[in-house]
């Protein structure tokens, strides 16, 4: 008796975007990953954590909004540049054979003048944050662009990944408070080190897809061993952040909270299967819980 090979594709139809937009924008929305958010809320997540450690509280319901549209604004652009870099590799990829760019939906120029549509209009947040976050702001641009090319030359491309997908807890901290202490450091060195263990599983699923077309990433670097490569990751994203509670002195229920998500964190762990890649894609995903957790955290951490 076969078993049926599960379908690796990031592409969905008959979803909302199906649905609910005009054929024309449908390949947009799916290469600004619209259909799949769960970028986003990893972007984001982390983000508002640091808004309200800044903030020691709520923070402001404007500077939410801007922080919010900045994390699906640069996600997106992000998204779109890597499809840009990767069509020629997207087709051989089993997760990315869909997508829009690759298989023809959209042209290479159409996509382009997207990507300056989404940077522009990411610009104009600029104009609701202080000078020094303006400055951090224009930093992360690089980052963005060479991400994709990492993947090339090194494997680590997830530690480049991990420090651009968080580099709004920065700017949280530094347009709340306008300064950066090292509490704030330690939160997103905690936050790049547990990019680095959940963007590993999401690796592991074109792990097969990566070797034959030469292309590196920690899935690979880590290979069978991977499971004690993620605990250590693990391990150290829930020391950098008691760093930063003991640095900022947050309440002792955010320890509480802590151990929340080392025991979430220990969940992927003990799920995590080298032979089921559907698995590890499953897992990634788990971790927008993981971001929750840290959110709440932050919230008892304050009180």
């Amino acid at each position: 008796m076969s078993i049926e090979k599960p379908d690796l594709s990031d592409i969905h139809h008959n979803d909302w975007v199906d649905r609910y937009l005009p054929p024309s924008l449908q390949p947009y929305a799916r290469l600004a990953r619209l259909d799949r958010p769960v970028g986003t809320w990893l972007t984001l997540l982390p983000c508002i954590a640091a808004l309200i450690q800044a903030a020691h509280g709520i923070p402001d319901f404007w500077r939410l909004l801007v922080f919010s549209l900045g994390a699906l604004l640069m996600r997106s652009a992000g998204s779109t540049i890597n499809d840009i870099w990767d069509r020629d590799f997207d087709k051989h990829v089993e997760r990315t054979r869909f997508r829009p760019l690759t298989s023809g939906q959209v042209t290479l120029k159409q996509a382009v003048i997207f990507l300056f549509i989404q940077l522009g209009a990411a610009a104009l947040l600029l104009f609701f944050i202080n000078s020094y976050s303006r400055w951090l702001a224009v930093i992360l641009v690089p980052l963005v662009i060479i991400y994709p090319l990492c993947k090339r030359f090194t494997y680590w491309p997830q530690a480049v990944l991990g420090a651009a997908f968080n580099w709004g807890m920065l700017m949280a901290w530094t347009d709340t408070a306008n300064t950066l202490p090292c509490g704030a450091v330690y939160m997103w060195l905690g936050a790049l080190t547990w990019q680095i263990g959940y963007d590993t599983l999401y690796a592991y699923t074109d792990i097969k897809d990566d070797e034959r077309l030469g292309l590196r990433s920690t899935a690979r670097r880590f290979g069978n061993k991977g499971i004690y490569w993620l605990s250590g990751f693990y391990a150290v994203s829930i020391l950098f952040w008691v760093l930063a509670g003991i640095t900022l002195s947050m309440h002792w229920l955010y320890y509480v909270a802590m151990v929340l998500v080392a025991i979430h964190l220990f969940w992927q762990l003990k799920s995590f299967d080298l032979q089921r890649p559907e698995k590890s894609h499953a897992l990634f995903k788990a971790n927008i819980y993981t971001g929750l957790l840290l959110v709440i955290a932050t919230l008892l951490g304050v009180l």
